[in-house]
């Protein structure tokens, strides 16, 4: 789903998991679970941390995407800003106990009408990170 709201837009991507939010927030918080399947990072879960991700860098981009925890509410809500590219966004994950598991939905904030090439790129992403993201929690102990 892909929303408007005021002069920026929000990509919402939703998905079941067949675990308790307790092992998703592992995969969502542990900085080398989160390594699996997103990407490298310096990630602590503790509000006003600033952190980076890092991936392979590529012509034009130096591969480092500047992040700050917003908001922490252990296995319900995690929050953090998301700049990179001239993008300034931010991320949160809602996780949400369903019978058999978690409802995990995640939305990132603040794309403007000129940034469409990052707004369906992250869409996408997103997308391709959730399935990552199955898979790591699936093994997870």
């Amino acid at each position: 789903m892909m929303t408007t709201e005021s002069a920026t837009r929000t990509i919402v991507v939703e998905r079941e998991f067949p675990h308790p939010p307790e092992k998703l927030w592992r995969a969502l918080t542990d900085s080398s679970v989160l390594a699996q399947w997103l990407l490298k990072n310096d990630f602590t879960p503790v509000a006003g941390h600033a952190f980076r991700f890092r991936r392979d860098p590529m012509p034009g981009w130096d591969g480092v995407i500047d992040c700050k925890v917003v908001a922490v509410d252990p296995y319900k809500m995690l929050s953090y800003t998301w700049v990179a590219f001239g993008l300034e966004s931010v991320v949160t994950f809602r996780l949400t106990p369903i019978e058999g598991g978690t409802h995990l939905r995640v939305e990132q904030s603040g794309f403007r009408a000129d940034q469409e090439a990052a707004f369906k790129g992250s869409y996408y992403g997103w997308r391709g990170y959730l399935g990552g993201l199955e898979r790591v929690v699936a093994e997870l102990k």
